[in-house]
């Protein structure tokens, strides 16, 4: 297999660091394992990030995705750790993750976590006629 399943996250300088701009990413096919039954548990994540100096490296960030698919967490600890590995990474001025779970035992589950700068504040929104 050309590809394994890694922790690394890899980043690349921010193209225009002077400037406030989103990146937004959806990722349909993230897995990890029920830590109860395990059985797995499917999520889609919605990631939001507002860049500094850094932005993330897709193919580093679907490798790092990868790495949960044979491990037991919780849907609430999973979405916390994923953020913090992804805030650490790069170090944006604002960041959310949404983990969207496909439903189990009746229930479907929404986890949103943020991450932001102490000292930033998101641009006043532009109203067009």
């Amino acid at each position: 297999m050309p590809s394994q399943p890694s922790q690394d996250i890899e980043t690349f300088a921010n193209p225009n660091p002077h400037r406030d701009y989103t990146i937004r990413m959806r990722i349909p096919e993230f897995t990890c394992l029920c830590p109860k039954t395990g059985q797995p548990d499917f999520a889609t994540l919605h990631l939001v990030y507002v860049p500094d100096a850094l932005c993330l490296e897709l193919k580093s960030l679907k490798l790092y995705i990868w790495s949960f698919r044979d491990t037991g967490r919780f849907h609430e600890a999973v979405t916390n750790e994923i953020l913090d590995h992804l805030v650490r990474a790069c170090q944006p001025r604002f960041m959310r993750l949404t983990a969207q779970f496909n439903v189990r035992g009746g229930i479907f589950t929404d986890v949103v976590v943020e991450h932001r700068q102490p000292d930033w504040q998101p641009a006043p929104p532009v109203t067009l006629p």
